[in-house]
């Protein structure tokens, strides 16, 4: 079973979940494939001043928000662009999506509040904690 597979049968297989489902795949891909993987991106969030904010989705504390912006900041056009063609959205959803999705990626990768030594999320582990992400993303609407 693909990642993708897993993630269609965690969130249910309704249209509007798709997208979402696509881009939970795809963060967790783009997390991997980072040089240092979470290592990597905590290092891009720290260079962009944001290390606050990605220290706090790996703590055990409180995750702070993150604007769809300084997310789009942080990962480049490039990355953004990409990110989205594999999730099939426009470019312009990823950030916005992603910014509401990537706190909990993190901090389900990280349920001791330490990274991963090679810096690697473990799809299940990530999937098996993002079990109530679900009705968060269903909640999400046409705002």
């Amino acid at each position: 079973m693909s990642l993708l597979d897993t993630i269609g049968s965690l969130f249910g297989k309704s249209p509007e979940s798709g997208s979402q489902q696509a881009l939970v795949a795809a963060a967790l891909e783009f997390v991997n494939n980072q040089p240092g993987g979470l290592n990597g991106l905590i290092d891009r969030f720290k260079e962009k001043g944001l290390g606050d904010v990605v220290s706090s989705w790996v703590s055990n504390g409180e995750n702070q928000p993150i604007t769809p912006d300084a997310l789009h900041s942080v990962l480049g056009s490039e990355a953004v662009t990409n990110l989205a063609a594999k999730a099939g959205v426009q470019p312009d959803q990823v950030t916005g999506l992603l910014s509401q999705i990537l706190p909990h990626v993190v901090n389900a990768a990280t349920p001791d509040g330490e990274v991963p030594a090679e810096g690697k999320l473990n799809p299940t582990t990530v999937l098996g904690a993002l079990g109530g992400l679900s009705a968060l993303l269903g909640n999400k609407g046409n705002a």
